[in-house]
């Protein structure tokens, strides 16, 4: 159970959704002309269906992106998925040494995650190495830049926000502001390093035309949660957040017609509005003013302007 786990993950849910009630779900994207999901946890591969729906889907046309522990990846697993031709892993690891990972990962992670990377590099099959930006992987950055580089992998860095376990962790595990503001100047001698739309904020104008400009959340992307519901963010799995059940009604519904949806495409952060910065941005991440100040209209108070004024 990783300390920072953004959906708090444990055991499996008794009502989680069935194999036929996941293949529906994919019909449902497909019917919509999704062409990507994003699978995470908990961890995915525990589901003794995984490889059949990884398969169904890419027979509908969906790219599976699936992020992993790493724990489950033994080489025949490997050797499977090599066969998938619509799958990117993308393997969490929290630190460059047992040292740094174990402490948030658990406890012997370090080095299961180490040879499932291996198995994948031998098998070929397309990966990248995630890590969340912590206040104690920090100083790490290029020791994981150098490995991922050694297994032909790219890393990816993601922001740590803090929902699920990440709320209780924030304190000591979150980066701190000095961190913050000199990872966005490592980001711009590391442009092959990516970060999705996690440090938008922090990124210059180079990398947001590269598609790292805002926030997707209602407007391209959503989140189903094992058991079907839905929500605006993957970080906003909470209940002012709850915008439906993909069993009990059709995600076309949901996207067209959830008020919460429509509240997070006409978000309006006043106090950002005469930033230079606005219109790249849009005041941020919503989910990190949430769990910060309790209101999806607050700015982030991660962006790099507000890191500065703060300094100020």
């Amino acid at each position: 159970h990783c300390v920072h786990c953004l959906s708090d993950a444990g055991a499996a849910s008794e009502d989680e959704l069935t194999t036929v009630e996941c293949c529906g779900v994919v019909d449902q994207l497909t019917s919509q002309r999704v062409f990507q999901v994003n699978i995470g946890g908990g961890e995915p591969f525990i589901r003794e269906d995984f490889i059949d729906l990884l398969r169904y889907s890419h027979e509908k046309g969906l790219v599976t992106c699936v992020s992993t522990n790493g724990m489950l990846i033994d080489r025949e697993l490997a050797r499977r998925l090599s066969r998938l031709e619509m799958l990117y892993l993308q393997v969490s690891l929290d630190g460059a040494t047992a040292h740094v990972n174990d402490p948030i990962r658990g406890k012997g992670t370090y080095k299961k995650i180490v040879n499932a990377v291996e198995y994948l590099a031998s098998e070929e099959v397309p990966f990248s190495i995630n890590a969340v930006l912590t206040r104690t992987n920090y100083p790490q950055l290029d020791d994981l830049r150098g490995m991922a580089g050694e297994y032909g992998a790219e890393l990816r860095v993601s922001r740590f926000r803090p929902s699920g376990r990440g709320r209780e962790s924030r304190d000591y595990l979150g980066p701190s502001k000095d961190q913050l503001e000199s990872f966005a100047e490592w980001l711009e001698e590391h442009d092959l390093v990516r970060t999705g739309d996690s440090f938008f904020c922090l990124t210059s104008e180079f990398r947001r035309r590269k598609g790292l400009d805002m926030c997707g959340a209602a407007k391209m992307t959503c989140c189903i949660s094992p058991t079907g519901d839905v929500y605006p963010c993957a970080f906003l799995q909470e209940s002012p957040f709850f915008s439906g059940n993909v069993c009990e009604d059709t995600l076309k519904s949901i996207w067209d017609n959830s008020m919460v949806f429509a509240r997070f495409r006409d978000l309006n952060v006043d106090t950002c509005m005469t930033c230079t910065r606005f219109e790249s941005c849009r005041g941020g991440c919503p989910a990190m003013a949430y769990h910060t100040y309790n209101d999806i209209n607050m700015p982030d108070p991660e962006c790099l302007v507000n890191l500065k004024r703060i300094e100020n």
